[in-house]
């Protein structure tokens, strides 16, 4: 449930009670306990509009707002904060309708929207490396928030298939391919060996520059040979993408290639609306403010980037539809945004009520501080990263010896991955990052593995009780309101992270919820002898809709739970 919406319909209750014909502020979560749960602020903002003193503003709030449902006390404090502490037996019921619903309460949007999300986009010609890895991970991750909440997302991989490095690769894969037998188990060293053979055989070289213009005008035999090496090397990521599991497929491929038959389209669509400038040959848009402008075709006829943008822009706004379109790209990519996007709505490609927005990311760093390399300075592949994960994962697993072969394998992988991409996404997505393993596979601190420690805990009370949970949840103390209202937080959590696009609100929120429901275990003991029956269901169900919680906020990063650990 929206708990803070919730707060907030009750405060503008207030005001129209108290006759203040403004709009209150939101409230916001109280920083500690002995501030209540939620505070209000607004007062300050309103003294001078009305001409009185905040204290006495907060105190005709107070006076008129309702004290028999949501809220079950407040008082004013410092120069007119509005301290408010939540009805215990309100959050009870709360919990115990989440407790029993699939969704844990939480609503899909009354008025959802269809939303693309561009995420992972590798270059064919080559196999994908870390610098994809966090494209894929927070993309996905959005895409799994956006469609938990009620929109409709429609996934979108463009990957790199176009452009003259293809004509080479064609050439060789020809050469090599006599017997239809090449797997390309390796695309880097492919790549390397049809780089050679390109620069030392100029015969070779010419067949590779014709090819290029074979493929583009259409021809059957290059196509098909094109169409193979484009296969061979989407079944490496469709590896990788198994492996991370995330939800990308085939289907979601929208390449760059799919828009190629619309960028002499795009040309003279800016050209008749009056905003093609020539320089140098070249055609070009320039934008006010912008001294570097955006070049849409080259001297020599070819298309940029920008124009393969703007096709795509423009084809996801008006035939798919999309109301919000998100590129999680490297931030050093920011730039070329801002004027693909400010062109698109300049131009009208793309209607004025569709939002457009640039996911920025920063770059995966080693300890040094360096991006991340291999040891002789290569390109770390992300297979190998996420094997390595996983064989990392088998040293920390502890007590192996009560898991079989089989059990220590499958759990490897869920722990290896879940850690690699918990840790990107616990951090502003727009820092940089230092990837390290110790921190990463630690039972410690805001890690995956913590967890996943903290689900398989709440598991293992379960094993333990081996009974039907009934009952209702009973607020009894003060530990258990603050775990009540911090599972009631989870949707607005959610909301806040799909509008800023932030999967580190929802790492945030599971860490603290996870380190309060470990206090709640070690000080509410729930399957010790003399503990009252209906107090023993309460903290028990209190213990089972953390779990789900846990379990639905880890789903949604696109990361598994294990039940014993």
């Amino acid at each position: 449930m929206k708990l803070k919406q919730s707060i907030n319909l009750a405060i503008q209750d207030a005001f129209k009670k108290a006759e203040i014909n403004e709009t209150p502020l939101a409230v916001s979560e109280a920083t500690k306990p002995e501030f209540g749960d939620y505070q209000f602020n607004g007062a300050m903002a309103l003294s001078k509009k009305l001409g009185k003193n905040p204290r006495e503003i907060a105190a005709n709030i107070i006076e008129n707002l309702d004290h028999s449902g949501i809220i079950a006390k407040t008082e004013i404090a410092g120069p007119g904060f509005i301290n408010i502490w939540l009805n215990p037996l309100w959050i009870a019921a709360q919990c115990d309708v989440a407790e029993q619903d699939e969704r844990l309460n939480i609503q899909r949007k009354e008025n959802p929207i269809k939303v693309v999300v561009d995420y992972s986009g590798p270059n064919m010609a080559k196999q994908m490396h870390v610098g994809h890895l966090r494209s894929t991970i927070i993309g996905d991750t959005l895409a799994n928030l956006l469609t938990f909440l009620g929109d409709e997302v429609i996934r979108q991989n463009h990957i790199g298939d176009w452009g003259t490095q293809f004509g080479m690769l064609i050439a060789y894969l020809e050469e090599q391919d006599e017997d239809g037998s090449v797997s390309l188990k390796d695309l880097e060293q492919f790549y390397k060996d049809a780089k050679g053979r390109f620069d030392a055989n100029a015969d070779f070289a010419d067949k590779a520059r014709e090819y290029v213009v074979k493929i583009q005008s259409g021809d059957t035999h290059c196509l098909n040979l094109w169409q193979k090496f484009i296969d061979i090397s989407l079944g490496h990521c469709e590896e990788v993408y198994e492996k991370l599991n995330v939800n990308l497929t085939r289907d979601d491929v929208r390449a760059e290639s799919f828009y190629n038959d619309d960028l002499a389209s795009v040309i003279s669509d800016l050209d008749s609306k009056g905003v093609l400038q020539e320089s140098d040959g070249a055609q070009c848009v320039f934008l006010e403010g912008d001294e570097i402008p955006v070049i849409v075709q080259k001297g020599d006829g070819g298309y940029l980037y920008a124009t393969t943008d703007l096709a795509a822009l423009r084809f996801r706004a008006n035939v798919l539809g999309a109301k919000r379109i998100s590129y999680v790209v490297d931030a050093r990519q920011g730039g070329h945004f801002k004027q693909v996007f400010k062109v698109a709505k300049e131009a009208g490609f793309v209607p004025e009520d569709v939002k457009l927005e640039h996911i920025a990311f920063g770059t995966m760093m080693d300890k040094g501080g360096k991006p991340f390399k291999t040891r002789d300075g290569g390109t770390v592949k992300l297979i190998d990263l996420l094997d390595e994960a996983v064989v990392k994962a088998k040293a920390a697993i502890k007590d192996k010896e009560s898991y079989s072969e089989e059990e220590v394998e499958a759990l490897a992988k869920i722990i290896g991955i879940g850690a690699v991409k918990y840790a990107d996404l616990a951090i502003n997505r727009e820092s940089n990052y230092i990837f390290n393993w110790d921190k990463m596979l630690s039972f410690d601190g805001n890690t995956s593995l913590y967890m996943q420690y903290a689900y398989a805990r709440i598991q293992s009370i379960f094993r333990r009780f081996d009974g039907e949970l009934r009952g209702k949840i009973i607020i009894g103390d003060a530990l258990e309101h603050r775990l009540a209202v911090m599972l009631l937080r989870f949707e607005d959590v959610l909301e806040r992270a799909a509008e800023d696009a932030s999967p580190n609100q929802i790492t945030t929120y599971l860490y603290e919820l996870a380190t309060l429901f470990m206090r709640f275990y070690e000080q509410n003991p729930m399957l010790k002898e003399g503990v009252e029956e209906e107090t023993k269901m309460s903290r028990l169900l209190l213990a089972d809709l953390t779990a789900k919680t846990i379990k639905q906020g880890l789903d949604i990063l696109g990361i598994q739970v294990v039940n014993k650990l």
